[in-house]
């Protein structure tokens, strides 16, 4: 942890320095991702553990919420969290394996022309890798979110938004610092694509 060892002036120094070096067009990318499942009627599903699990609870709550348009009858941005369901999880780890926690979500839930956002610092948890492979085989697409080398993750995902930095606290900031530009692109999308502005693409 390099809180442990640095000044504040100095860890948000090196907070900045890492922002500087994220391949913003894949973070551009991932917006348009997202933008396709609401043109198309299709789910997204976030996951990950531990921070990358808050990071998901928080970016599903910002995607559903944030790019709401006012009225009754608007298009909602159909959106979930696989991290969410306490009961339902257990239950899988319980009588199974950790492992199995998400992909057994998405055997129930998951389609074709669906979006799976897998959250990963290390790359390398079997339970979001599980859930992906499972996605690539059965027509969804896939969109990773990782840090350190990129592990698995980053090699098995069709798309990949990556920070090269070997500190899960600074990882796990710059997920959510793209994850809070994403919502803002999404909603503008949205509310162009209503106005008439936009075509999805």
């Amino acid at each position: 942890m390099l809180g442990a060892t640095m000044h504040a002036k100095n860890y948000l120094k090196f907070v900045e320095r890492e922002t500087a070096r994220l391949d913003y067009e894949t973070i551009e990318e991932l917006a348009r991702s997202i933008y396709r499942r609401y043109c198309a009627r299709r789910f997204v599903y976030i996951l990950g553990n531990g921070g990358s699990g808050a990071n998901a609870s928080h970016l599903c709550e910002d995607l559903g919420k944030g790019t709401a348009l006012p009225g009754e009858n608007s298009l909602r941005l159909k959106v979930l969290s696989l991290t969410d369901n306490t009961s339902y999880i257990l239950a899988w780890a319980n009588d199974t394996s950790y492992d199995r926690i998400f992909v057994e979500q998405l055997k129930n839930f998951g389609e074709p022309g669906d979006l799976v956002i897998a959250i990963s610092g290390s790359g390398n948890s079997p339970n979001v890798l599980r859930a992906v492979e499972w996605a690539n085989e059965h027509g969804l697409e896939t969109f990773g979110i990782t840090g350190f080398s990129g592990g698995k993750l980053k090699q098995i995902a069709e798309k990949n938004f990556h920070v090269e930095c070997n500190d899960m606290g600074v990882v796990e900031t710059m997920h959510t610092v793209a994850f809070h530009y994403v919502v803002g692109r999404v909603y503008a999308l949205v509310l162009q694509h209503n106005q008439g502005l936009k075509l999805c693409a």
